[in-house]
């Protein structure tokens, strides 16, 4: 597809379009860009609405919940009148008013293995900003599956946990490799049990969607076959290499 840039384009993004790495070219791409947010919590909030900022083209939203009064304090883009309302809906509506460029598409479900592939096999990138390790298997394996780039978050307290999955490399680790069994970590890197500091939600939310939009203008380093270790407390960042084991 052909994009052009307009002049209120070309003003609206020119602190983009500036920066030598971009250009009107990788503006181009980023507005051809096809991305899906799986968990409209404390870390798609931040990811959508900078992805979106940026121009994004196509944005899916995933999340079957309602906003809920505990979300508030780290969930960026709802606030109290929002309660009881679907994220999704509520999400889209505040997005739009920031970007109505932005094509957003909603999903009030939860991800399972029947629904999975139709919705991911439309986009090209998937953030990965659910709060269980069920739902991350999930996005894991079919992002596989379709070979997919994959950006993965966790949160807990003043932690943050970032992985980056290139599946079209056949030598990429999976999130399998770092965690084996889901019942151990269950409770681990979840803010519902732990409780987490609104900030660390927004940081790693971020980080994501700044990892999808190195991927998609092709610049950079990524971590990919990394984590990227966040103790915001003490201001300590580390990247820890995953090994990739065979059966998996």
């Amino acid at each position: 597809m052909n994009v052009k840039l307009n002049k209120y384009q070309i003003e609206r993004f020119s602190r983009q379009i500036v920066l030598k790495d971009i250009g009107v070219p990788g503006q181009k791409k980023i507005i051809q860009a096809k991305v899906l947010i799986v968990g409209m919590g404390g870390l798609g909030c931040p990811a959508a609405e900078f992805l979106t900022r940026a121009g994004i083209g196509s944005l899916g939203i995933v999340d079957p919940d309602e906003v809920d009064l505990s979300n508030i304090h780290r969930q960026s883009l709802f606030n109290v009148k929002d309660l009881k309302k679907s994220k999704v809906l509520a999400a889209k509506k505040k997005l739009k008013k920031i970007n109505s460029k932005t094509n957003i598409n909603c999903y009030k479900i939860s991800l399972n293995k029947k629904n999975c592939l139709n919705i991911m096999k439309k986009y090209d990138f998937v953030i990965d900003g659910s709060d269980n390790f069920e739902t991350k298997f999930l996005i894991n394996d079919f992002c596989k599956r379709l070979k997919k780039f994959l950006v993965t978050g966790a949160i807990s307290k003043f932690d943050g946990h970032i992985f980056t999955f290139n599946f079209k490399s056949k030598k990429t680790p999976c999130i399998r490799s770092f965690f084996q069994e889901n019942e151990i970590f269950e409770n681990t890197l979840n803010c519902e049990y732990e409780g987490v500091l609104g900030t660390v939600a927004g940081i790693v939310g971020i980080f994501q969607a700044n990892e999808i939009l190195k991927k998609i203008l092709g610049i950079g380093k990524d971590l990919n076959g990394y984590m990227l270790i966040l103790d915001l407390l003490n201001l300590n960042f580390r990247k820890v290499k995953l090994t990739k084991f065979k059966n998996v």
